[in-house]
């Protein structure tokens, strides 16, 4: 199905140099999609488009692209209408996540946070409203399951998480009117880069996984799943076993995770300890 759907169309992808939005763009590209890649890093957009290329995904559009900034995404959207005369689909899933205790965070911490995680994607879908209307295509917005439950350390991830939520409960009837799909997917653990970019969204290469190896789940797994839930129309596709477990527990029997929650917030002393306090 994904092949089928995804055949000649031209899907532009945020964060495209790293994680879960590079192996979307290599299954893209052996969908037979053509491809805007955009990211900060020019550098390891042009190696994965070389690899597609090599693998016989055809051309595919390296832009250096930050989402924090007015016109970036536009001009990437402007370069696919230019080169392919359309834009079907676009991938808003360029992110990172700021983590830490309340007492620990400041104003400018949730800032930069929204900044990337909300404006950026509200920037991405504003770029390429234009041409996927025309299209009738697909807007994809990365969530998270962070979006359906939150943590202790957690709070600027999962308030930009449940900023998604709504942005696609609310603007999925609003597009279907102009023939435009939505589809947010929700994933969990996934191996990615995310926990390796600290606070200031800096990439930490050598940086250890915090999460136990078994819970992560492959990239290549986790993205075949994605695809198949946007080929499929669906309106949300919440991604890997443990996801659909939180996400379950969250709806109907929340006060378990409540439990685990203040469980964590114990064990990592409370308010308290992490402010200084007496």
């Amino acid at each position: 199905m994904s092949e089928r759907y995804f055949q000649d169309k031209v899907a532009l992808i945020t964060g495209a140099s790293s994680g879960i939005g590079e192996e979307l763009a290599r299954q893209l590209g052996e969908s037979g999609a053509k491809l805007v890649l955009t990211a900060r890093r020019r550098g390891r957009l042009e190696k994965l488009a070389g690899e597609i290329a090599a693998r016989g995904g055809g051309k595919a559009l390296v832009k250096e692209c930050d989402v924090t900034q007015d016109g970036d995404v536009e001009r990437a959207v402007g370069e696919a209408v230019r080169t392919w005369g359309k834009l079907d689909v676009v991938i808003a899933n360029a992110g990172f996540g700021v983590m830490g205790a309340l007492a620990k965070l400041s104003l400018e911490d949730y800032r930069r946070q929204f900044e990337t995680n909300v404006f950026g994607v509200l920037r991405t879908i504003y770029a390429a409203l234009p041409e996927i209307q025309k299209a009738r295509g697909h807007a994809v917005i990365l969530g998270s399951v962070s979006g359906w439950t939150a943590s202790p350390g957690a709070s600027a991830y999962a308030m930009s998480k449940f900023a998604m939520r709504a942005l696609a409960n609310s603007i999925t009837p609003e597009l279907r009117l102009a023939g435009v799909k939505v589809t947010l997917i929700s994933p969990g653990f996934v191996a990615s880069d995310i926990r390796r970019v600290d606070n200031q969204g800096r990439l930490h290469e050598g940086a250890q996984e915090a999460i136990p190896e078994w819970l992560v789940v492959r990239t290549d797994k986790a993205a075949r799943e994605m695809l198949r839930a946007v080929a499929g129309g669906k309106r949300e596709a919440v991604i890997t076993g443990h996801g659909k477990i939180l996400v379950a527990l969250e709806r109907f029997m929340p006060w378990v995770l409540r439990a685990v929650g203040r469980s964590i917030a114990a064990r990592r002393g409370g308010y308290r300890t992490e402010a200084g306090g007496d």
